[in-house]
């Protein structure tokens, strides 16, 4: 199954994925990619930084971005040519975080599509923030 070829996609079209951070996740992502910095894994060292508690890596949010593109819009296919992301609040456990994106802009000839992409938590504050420059499959499979 591949995603939305760009003839497929529209200018404000969304999709969006939720999920309710755990400490699991935390330690999980710092052991998948090595980063072990003591303000995600680390209670007592976190307790005395500004937020007084460990925090999700940024990067994680990221990941849920990710998902969003890779599954939905423009989904299963794509490749990501860019994500420029701005971090805008500390994400902590127990946090639900919702990722979405809109599609703001499309390219047909040069097969490129653009997105608004947000994380936000369940207060609806934004967490993280930024731009996704993604090119869709280009075309469907016949045999399916």
């Amino acid at each position: 199954m591949l995603g939305k070829t760009i003839a497929e996609i529209n200018i404000g079209d969304t999709a969006d994925f939720t999920k309710s951070v755990t400490e699991f996740d935390i330690y999980s992502f710092a052991g998948i990619t090595g980063d072990f910095n003591p303000a995600h894994i680390n209670a007592e060292y976190a307790h005395d930084t500004a937020f007084g508690k460990t925090i999700a890596h940024g990067i994680l949010s990221i990941g849920f971005i990710s998902n969003v593109l890779g599954t939905q819009l423009p989904g299963p296919g794509s490749i990501t040519i860019s994500l420029d992301c701005n971090f805008r609040r500390p994400v902590f456990i127990g946090d639900t975080i919702t990722a979405t994106v809109e599609v703001t802009k499309k390219d047909e000839i040069r097969n490129r599509v653009w997105l608004n992409a947000r994380c936000t938590n369940q207060r609806g504050e934004i967490v993280v923030e930024g731009e996704a420059k993604m090119m869709p499959p280009l075309k469907k499979p016949e045999h399916v």
